[in-house]
């Protein structure tokens, strides 16, 4: 069976700095936190959802809560590149420790897991990341009690899971999927505090038996004017640059023509940064020359996806 170390990248425990940190900047996604968060609560923790029906239905026997029984602990993050996909599925983890008042580890895969191509490789690799964290879930729980929760992320899972129905899909590959399929089918039911999530810019890609068993789909997108807004207040915080300003980089940022938005991340990692680092170290951040700025930075392409 292979290592921890051959399949996951170093694990963190949540929450620390820099993913709390990371977090608190994917503004302008409040609904999808909040989803999100009530979605993982409740997979990580089912004993609160007979909790709240005792709270609110006592006596009474409510239909709903046996289909929650069987739900794979699967999300699927799909959307444009820079959207904050893999960001927020590496940071969320943070919040959901606060919320249960609980450490949460986070496992990343490797790429590398997919193998060298060996027959039956891949598929003994997958199956061995999910002996990994089922045994480590077990052990989370002990006595009926949860005392932490795994958050198992898998980025670029196109890569990982795309569909069976690709003409040009590898035997191996295919028997990947099956792998995968398997081991979060495992999880149903098992009542196991371990969440999967899946990052991908294709989710057209995935195999329709991923997508059909995930508990939530989150579809992020180029944020609106009103999250541009949010965003770019957030990162020009203490750089006293004026509202009216804000207010027109806000309209620079946004799709004009053929030409698309800018994305969460260009705002944040190239536009805010280029600014920085343009005035540094003889003056501060004028907000002339961030305009200026925002009208020659060049937004990152819309991923299109090839049949």
């Amino acid at each position: 069976m292979s290592s921890q170390d051959d399949l996951f990248h170093p694990v963190v425990e949540l929450p620390e700095p820099v993913r709390r940190a990371r977090y608190d900047r994917l503004v302008g996604l409040d609904d999808v936190k909040d989803r999100l968060r009530k979605e993982a609560i409740l997979l990580a923790t089912p004993d609160r959802l007979r909790v709240w029906a005792a709270r609110h239905y006592p006596g009474m026997e409510v239909a709903a809560l046996p289909l929650f029984i069987d739900r794979v602990p699967l999300f699927v993050f799909t959307g444009d590149v820079g959207s904050g996909k893999t960001a927020l599925a590496e940071s969320f983890g943070g919040d959901l420790a606060d919320q249960l008042n609980l450490p949460v580890l986070l496992y990343r895969l490797k790429l590398a897991t997919r193998g060298s191509g060996l027959v039956g490789e891949m598929t003994s690799l997958i199956g061995d990341a999910f002996a990994h964290l089922k045994a480590q879930a077990s052990a989370a729980r002990t006595g009926g009690r949860t005392r932490r929760v795994l958050v198992f992320v898998v980025d670029e899972a196109d890569a990982l899971v795309q569909s069976r129905a690709a003409q040009q899909m590898h035997h191996e590959d295919r028997a990947g999927v099956d792998a995968f399929l398997a081991g979060v089918d495992s999880l149903a039911g098992a009542g196991l505090p371990v969440l999967v999530v899946l990052c991908t810019n294709r989710g057209n890609a995935l195999d329709p038996a991923v997508l059909r068993r995930a508990a939530a789909t989150f579809t992020f997108g180029r944020p609106n004017d009103q999250q541009r807004h949010a965003i770019l207040t957030n990162a020009l915080r203490g750089l006293n640059i004026r509202q009216d300003t804000i207010t027109k980089l806000t309209e620079l940022t946004g799709a004009a023509g053929s030409r698309p938005g800018f994305t969460s991340s260009d705002l944040t990692q190239r536009l805010v940064p280029a600014a920085v680092i343009d005035a540094f170290p003889g003056h501060p951040v004028r907000d002339e020359r961030l305009l200026t700025l925002a009208t020659e930075l060049t937004p990152s392409p819309t991923f299109i996806e090839h049949d």
